[in-house]
């Protein structure tokens, strides 16, 4: 079974429904017997320290990723760097002396090396000049509004340090790097650090060839939830940051979570998603390949397809199953089309724009006959595909816009991230004795009217 059609209000409609909202509420996951293995493995390495820490670590632990993401920040708040190298080999299986925990410019050249010339060069010549001329454009300014020998206004400034997170998990994503560092650059960043998992350089070598090119030279090869908590609370190797930002798996979103009072984040990120919202005029093995491209994302990726064509709908359904038989990922996307995929047919053109609205998916599809003027009618979403030649797969890469984007239904009230994400604006007042008699009785009534004599009278102190 690869994707199934579904009528609006059937009870497998309701069930599809449900798992959606699960899975955009979900913020733990029982990890079974995965931590005991953890453990085992850990007391038969040999290594009385690691052991040490691992038996400490798991320690009346509640096996689920909340509580273990919660152990994971309180281990490297009080053992820093020492925490950060137990907890690498604990998770990836990989031996990290501190020494090794950040990149040398040497190991990234060394990398760099095996990178493939041809894809180095599309990402130099095209994808990274199309995106810094996107950004660009996102850049703000600040302003003045003089008045009376005195004035207000903003001054736009860059955060002084920034986290970039760029995943390393079932697949590595060099892309990644490009959309979060691309915007951090243009706002003007001074200090970029990229947090990357143990053996991600070595698997990936356009990522440290594209770490090179883009003169980011602050790495680490630390991952997961220890990633995260290294750059909120700084470590001997490792100073905290301003922000951090980046998709990861479950762990490093609940990290995220649980630390953004103590850094800013760009999100709570959940599995990817998309909704293709098509009718009798689309090509069904365009739409096809558009739903299977999300779904090779992760097995809690969702494809929703929604069309008011019953007959194209089966067509659909044909060539997805035709498609996914040679899909190299396919185990991965037939998962997550079983359990969050569908083809919805519902009753009117309408109707599919306002379901999708309810959805607020990370990514709108809209392949229709009146594509562009339909595309008006998408409120929620994170991105806007318009027409059959704007594949979500060409925004994930060089479009321009950002692909990190709000998922979960959070589409309704987030953006892309983009330029804004790394910048403050900071309010300036300019005083003078002109301006603030002239504002002297309304703000002094005011404080008068909230109770806050003293308020009043430090203004009017000031005559």
């Amino acid at each position: 079974m690869s994707i199934v059609i579904l009528e609006i209000g059937s009870e497998d409609f309701n069930a599809l429904q449900a798992r959606l909202k699960a899975r955009a509420e979900q913020r733990d996951v029982p990890l079974g017997g995965k931590p005991g293995e953890m453990l085992q493995a850990a007391m038969s390495s040999g290594d009385s320290e690691f052991a040490e820490f691992a038996q400490k670590f798991y320690e009346g632990l509640h096996a689920s990723a909340l509580a273990t993401v919660d152990r994971v920040i309180q281990a490297v708040e009080q053992q820093r760097d020492e925490a950060v190298r137990h907890l690498s080999r604990l998770f990836d299986g990989k031996e990290l002396p501190t020494a090794k925990i950040r990149v040398s410019k040497l190991e990234l050249m060394q990398a760099a090396d095996a990178a493939d010339e041809t894809v180095l060069k599309h990402c130099r010549e095209q994808i990274l000049p199309r995106l810094r001329a996107f950004h660009d454009r996102q850049k703000l300014e600040g302003f003045s509004i003089d008045e009376h020998g005195g004035g207000v206004g903003i001054r736009v400034q860059p955060l002084g340090r920034v986290g970039i997170y760029v995943p390393g998990g079932t697949a590595f994503y060099p892309s990644t790097l490009m959309m979060t560092a691309v915007p951090a650059q243009a706002a003007g960043v001074p200090e970029i650090a990229v947090f990357t998992p143990p053996g991600a350089l070595e698997s990936s070598p356009l990522l440290a060839a594209l770490l090179l090119e883009l003169k980011l030279e602050e790495v680490y090869r630390v991952g997961g939830a220890q990633a995260v908590a290294a750059a909120a609370v700084g470590t001997e190797k490792i100073a905290k940051v301003d922000k951090f930002v980046g998709p990861g798996n479950i762990f490093v979103a609940l990290a995220k979570q649980l630390l953004a009072h103590r850094m800013g984040i760009d999100s709570f990120a959940g599995p990817s998603e998309v909704v293709v919202i098509f009718d009798s005029s689309a090509d069904p093995a365009i739409v096809a390949a558009d739903l299977l491209a999300q779904a090779e994302h992760d097995v809690h990726a969702a494809s929703i397809g929604i069309t008011d064509s019953n007959d194209h709908a089966e067509a659909v359904k044909a060539e997805v199953e035709k498609q996914l038989a040679t899909l190299p990922r396919k185990d991965i996307a037939a998962a997550s089309l079983q359990h969050y995929g569908g083809l919805l047919v519902v009753p009117s053109k309408g109707f599919a724009f306002r379901l999708a609205d309810s959805l607020a998916p990370e990514h709108c599809e809209v392949i229709t006959r009146e594509s562009e003027k339909d595309a008006a009618l998408v409120r929620n979403a994170g991105a806007v595909f318009v027409g059959a030649y704007a594949p979500e797969a060409f925004g994930d890469y060089n479009a321009g816009p950002n692909h990190v984007l709000p998922t979960a239904g959070s589409a309704r009230w987030a953006s892309a991230l983009g330029v804004p994400d790394f910048l403050r604006q900071v309010s300036i007042i300019r005083g003078s004795k002109e301006l603030l008699a002239a504002n002297k009785a309304a703000a002094v009534a005011l404080a008068r009217a909230e109770g806050l004599e003293g308020h009043a009278r430090s203004i009017e102190r000031r005559f």
